[in-house]
């Protein structure tokens, strides 16, 4: 046999035992991988049931909503639907319209105000620089009880209880720090030398943000707008303080309006408006899923 044949067979020997091998450690693992994905398989039952449930118990007769466990209707209906759309006296578009106004002002406020407070932090050099970014990062240590009661009484004054400007003002004064911190970081790892070529090109600050950093901000500001956007319209305290006018009741304000008139007899309604609320939230996460988890990755935030 000459020396190449007997390197190829030398070759093919050594592919046919790895390949053995790689076999013989599939083989092995493979209960363990099923075990591994019982338990997953578990946990995404015990994690998805109440939401199966709320869905299906909106298609239930109020008679069968709490008789059984089961998830699923016998008895279809829509009833709860066309009821509960106004059992409170309202109609739950009004709720819907006022969460959406809401929260879009809120998801502009946070874009803009953030974005530039967030370039400042990154690449301006001004006094107590760092100091004042530890003191804005300190304010995510606060809850929203330490300062309600200060500033309600600042909004008091204002005259601005029972609208939504205290829900939205405070946005386009760069009041989130986490949005803050979250556009700082990525405004870090965009290369410093595009600042400088703008700036040789005799572009000031102003320019350099809109023309160099901004379109590069935009998985990040994707980030912030869906976050901003979901915690808003599902916000229930801060709602719950400034507004008491039914007119301005947002989604939250809405569900808590039917444990208030229930009496026991409203359940139905509101179940089925509890779903109609997860629509909104539920289709923004879906569309915008891939950018949300890509910009979190991109700031250097793991967790």
């Amino acid at each position: 046999m000459t020396e190449p044949a007997k390197e190829t067979a030398v070759a093919r020997e050594r592919n046919e035992m790895a390949t053995r091998t790689t076999a013989g450690r599939v083989t092995r693992q493979a209960p363990k991988h099923w075990r591994a994905h019982l338990v997953l398989l578990a946990g995404v039952v015990v994690m998805i049931y109440p939401l199966v449930w709320l869905v299906g118990a909106s298609f239930k007769p109020e008679s069968q909503i709490f008789s059984t466990l089961n998830p699923f209707p016998w008895h279809f209906t829509l009833d709860n639907y066309l009821n509960g759309w106004t059992a409170t006296g309202t109609s739950f578009t009004v709720y819907l319209s006022n969460s959406a106004v809401v929260a879009l002002c809120v998801v502009v406020g946070n874009i803009v105000s953030c974005s530039l407070a967030a370039y400042a932090f990154a690449r301006l050099d001004f006094a107590f620089r760092k100091l004042w970014f530890g003191l804005m990062l300190g304010t995510l240590m606060l809850p929203f009880q330490a300062t309600m009661i200060p500033q309600y009484t600042i909004f008091y004054k204002l005259n601005w209880v029972n609208t939504f400007l205290p829900l939205v003002v405070p946005q386009f004064l760069a009041f989130d720090s986490f949005f803050i911190f979250l556009l700082v970081q990525f405004i870090r790892g965009i290369p410093r030398q595009l600042d400088e070529a703008a700036a040789i090109d005799g572009a000031g600050h102003a320019r350099i943000f809109f023309s160099v950093i901004l379109p590069l901000l935009r998985p990040a500001l994707i980030t912030t707008a869906v976050l901003t956007f979901i915690w808003t319209f599902n916000d229930f305290l801060r709602q719950l303080v400034y507004l008491s006018d039914k007119t301005r009741y947002t989604v939250p304000l809405g569900l808590n309006s039917f444990i208030d008139r229930a009496s026991g007899s409203s359940y139905g309604g509101m179940l089925a408006m509890s779903v109609v609320t997860l629509v909104p939230t539920v289709v923004v996460f879906l569309v915008s899923q891939k950018r949300l988890v890509d910009g979190v990755a991109n700031t250097g935030i793991k967790g």
